[in-house]
């Protein structure tokens, strides 16, 4: 599955996939837009790409990298 795939999916359906398919990496706050709060939630590997899922299961955010991976300088 490529990530183009699973942002075609219904919300469900990505529930479903991240729930048997995905490997859970650890709890992450994602940041709020604009410096806005930040939503608690956890980060899932999947194939080729990651999955942010919130604590409440209803935001779903595909990313193409790893927001856990720290950068080195």
């Amino acid at each position: 599955m490529t990530i183009e795939q699973f942002k075609q999916m219904t919300l469900t359906e990505k529930l479903n996939v991240i729930r048997y398919d995905a490997e859970w990496l650890g709890s992450y706050d994602r940041n709020g837009e604009h410096n806005g709060p930040k939503t608690p939630g956890d980060i899932f590997s999947l194939h080729d790409f990651w999955v942010f899922l919130s604590e409440d299961e209803t935001m779903v955010i595909p990313s193409r990298r790893n927001p856990l991976q720290v950068e080195e300088e």
